[in-house]
This record gives structure tokens, C-alpha cells and sequence, in this order.
């Protein structure tokens, strides 16, 4: 665990609660990049079936039973609601049926607009863990 001085306090940074939800996100979408690239590579093997990485769906139906109100993200114990319930991403099988004559489920215009997605997906989460991080150092620093 990391600690860093600041203002009399240590703040615990791998702690806070949304540096952890964007890590969890992060690994999610590097687990799709690797399962998109995965369908990529199996599209000509026959009754392979793609992976699909189901992590949003869950992280969302954690969420919805924590507090109602936006304003209660923390709980009182200052975990984000719905994260304190460990919601990892995980690789299912696609089940959906094959369009090939050789089983295979693999559509490879779909999994090149998911690679787009994930890809944007994986900058923006990139660039809210930077800003999250910046703010912390801006925090530790004093402001200056």
C-alpha cells in the first residue's frame, strides 16, 4: 500500500474508491482487447466461439443497490457503492447462433467496431486515472 504525506494526513491512494473502480475498468478493457484479438485470430477455426468479457453489466447491477441518491457515491465506511462487492470482469462464451456453415460465431465486423470502442473506451479510462492522479498531487502539494 502506498502512502503519501500531505497536509498533516496520509492519504492512501490505492485506496480511494475511484482509482479503484478505473483500475477495475482498465483491466476489463485490456481482458476485451485480449479476447477481441483472440476472435480476430479464430475466425477460421471451425465451431470456435467467440469470448465476450461481461464486466459493465455487472458493475452496474452492483451499483444500483447501493444508495439512490447521486449525491451518496461513498458509503460510510468511504467505499464506492456497488465496488466493495469485488465485480470482476470475466470471459464468457458467446453463445449466439453461428451464420457459418462450420459452426463458428466469429463476426468480423463486429469484433473490429468492438476493437474501435475498446480502444476509446481504454484512452478515456487512461486519461481519467491521469486527471484523477493529477488532482491527488495537486491535493498533496498544497495547491501548488
Amino acid at each position: 500500500m502506498h502512502f503519501i504525506k500531505g497536509g498533516g494526513e496520509l492519504i492512501r491512494i490505492l485506496d480511494d474508491p475511484t482509482y479503484k473502480l478505473l483500475k477495475k475498468a482498465l483491466d476489463a478493457s485490456w481482458l476485451r482487447q485480449q479476447a477481441i484479438s483472440d476472435n480476430i485470430a479464430n475466425i477460421n477455426t471451425p465451431g470456435y466461439q467467440a469470448e465476450r468479457v461481461v464486466f459493465e453489466e455487472e458493475l452496474k447491477k452492483s451499483m444500483s443497490d447501493g444508495p439512490a441518491s447521486p449525491n451518496a457515491v461513498q458509503n460510510s465506511s468511504g467505499s464506492l457503492r456497488g465496488a466493495d462487492r469485488e465485480v470482476e470482469p470475466r470471459l464468457v462464451r458467446d453463445k449466439s447462433p453461428a451464420m457459418r456453415n462450420d459452426k463458428n460465431n466469429v463476426d468480423i465486423d463486429l469484433e473490429m467496431s468492438n476493437m474501435a470502442a475498446n480502444q476509446l473506451l481504454y484512452s478515456a479510462l487512461v486519461e481519467q486515472a491521469n486527471q484523477k492522479l493529477n488532482t491527488l498531487r495537486y491535493v498533496i502539494r498544497g495547491g501548488g
